[in-house]
């Protein structure tokens, strides 16, 4: 049995390895719904912690996805530079920043955002836990559309562009990598970082899933009046799950600036935030194969509609937008999954009991 699984972890890493090399063959633009979607699949195991393990309504999520990327976009373009003399003169090569040092940066920042936002929520729950979670992720998108005066340091809805592409290792992910004769695209090469992050996340999760922690988490999740009775601090383990899942959502953030090199405030709107809260609940709440199933689905599913809505357009004369009718077919694709699998698609065996010892 042991060998068996063994054997199915080796399978399916070498298949996800050569994914992207076959997938450059049809075109670079598959490669990136694949980037796309492991970047999707960070965030909704970010989300996953707060929503899934602990029980809490998160519809601001995105507000640290936008403040993960901003931190990136000012630490590695020109914007700031050609902004305040003072830090031209501090910098005159521009801030070229390393990657080691902004994604901790912007981890901790977006934890530190989690926690501020989680401190004022901790006495509500449910629809008023979402309404306030909501009107934060709001606010921050307000706010990066605004600081543009009277001293810009967001650039407001122009965005910030120039971005530098992500350096590892001395490798340039910005361009394309050449071994031997055989040649390795950008978005390839942006594929196997975000990889390695996905399944960093994922240990992680696994781990607190099963730690002290965890399992504090899902007492508080079915009921908070009996966890508190048992002797939990219900205060810091809430702060602990908002600030946990916004570092997940900092560290996605920063990789998307690197790897589009311009964001703006568009990138982080509210039906961002819904779709991520989608996914979650669409795979399984609680379960990582379920979160990371529902990521996958619908971060690449309107990408794999635009084959059907363009002839579905053309069929009608031009009388449907392609890019409505593409939301509405996955809008109906979730309500049918959600009527047949109203658990999710892939759901936690363990959900609403308690969890076995191993």
């Amino acid at each position: 049995m042991k060998n068996n699984k063994t054997l199915q972890f080796i399978l399916v890493g070498v298949a996800l390895i050569v994914l992207p090399l076959i997938l450059q063959g049809f075109g670079n633009a598959w490669v990136r719904i694949a980037d796309m979607a492991l970047l999707y699949i960070l965030l909704a195991l970010g989300l996953n912690i707060v929503v899934g393990y602990a029980g809490l309504l998160d519809l601001g999520y995105v507000a640290f996805f936008a403040v993960g990327a901003y931190m990136y976009g000012l630490l590695s373009s020109p914007h700031l530079t050609n902004t305040f003399e003072w830090i031209a003169a501090v910098f005159p090569a521009g801030m070229h920043m390393p990657i080691w040092l902004i994604v901790p940066v912007g981890a901790a920042l977006a934890g530190l955002f989690g926690m501020l936002l989680g401190a004022p929520t901790l006495k509500l729950r449910g629809d008023y836990l979402a309404i306030v979670t909501l009107g934060f992720g709001e606010i921050i998108r307000v706010f990066m559309n605004n600081l543009d005066h009277p001293v810009n340091i967001t650039n407001g809805p122009k965005g910030l562009d120039q971005i530098d592409p992500i350096s590892v290792f001395g490798i340039n992910l910005g361009k394309k990598l050449m071994v031997g004769d055989f040649e390795i695209s950008s978005v390839s090469l942006y594929y196997y970082l975000f990889l390695s992050l996905v399944l960093v996340a994922i240990l992680i999760s696994h781990r607190l899933e099963f730690s002290r922690i965890g399992r504090a988490w899902m007492a508080i999740r079915e009921d908070e009046i009996a966890a508190k009775a048992m002797g939990l601090n219900t205060r810091n383990l809430k702060l602990l799950a908002f600030g946990m899942g916004a570092t997940f959502g900092g560290v996605s953030g920063a990789m998307f600036a690197g790897f589009q090199g311009f964001i703006s405030p568009e990138s982080f709107s509210l039906m961002e935030s819904v779709m991520i809260v989608a996914m979650v609940v669409l795979g399984g709440l609680g379960h990582l194969p379920g979160v990371i199933l529902g990521a996958v689905l619908l971060s690449a599913l309107p990408e794999v509609l635009r084959y059907v809505a363009g002839p579905l357009q053309a069929l009608t004369d031009g009388r449907l937008d392609a890019s409505i009718l593409r939301q509405l077919l996955v809008a109906l694709a979730m309500i049918v999954i959600m009527l047949m699998r109203p658990r999710g698609l892939w759901p936690s065996p363990e959900h609403g009991k308690a969890l076995k010892t191993k």
